[in-house]
């Protein structure tokens, strides 16, 4: 069993973190080797994790011939086309989103 002795920003303690927050965590007897992006931790004896359903997420079109739509395969809807800046609602339920464009997914 493992033990998360921190968690960091740029090499800084945080108590606490954010969506969008870049963070490290430091954890006791685990080499880094062991952890890479997009790995899930947790307790599994309190709090274990359990696969989800589903997640939001938010997704910018960067470079894409075209358009994108709404029943493109890895996405199971477009809920709303975003501002990609200040996050403002454009579109409820687009049809379709392309290069350049903001989405939740």
């Amino acid at each position: 069993m493992s033990q998360v002795k921190s968690v960091e920003m740029h090499y800084k303690a945080l108590s606490e973190a954010h969506p969008r927050d870049k963070v490290g965590i430091n954890v006791k007897n685990v080499p880094a080797k062991f952890v890479h992006c997009g790995t899930v931790a947790g307790d599994n004896k309190s709090d274990p994790s359990v696969e989800a359903a589903g997640f939001p997420a938010q997704g910018i079109i960067l470079n894409h011939q075209g358009q994108i739509n709404a029943a493109y395969t890895p996405f199971a809807e477009l809920k709303k086309k975003i501002d990609c800046y200040s996050e403002k609602k454009l579109e409820d339920g687009p049809k379709f989103c392309k290069s350049d464009d903001a989405a939740m997914i």
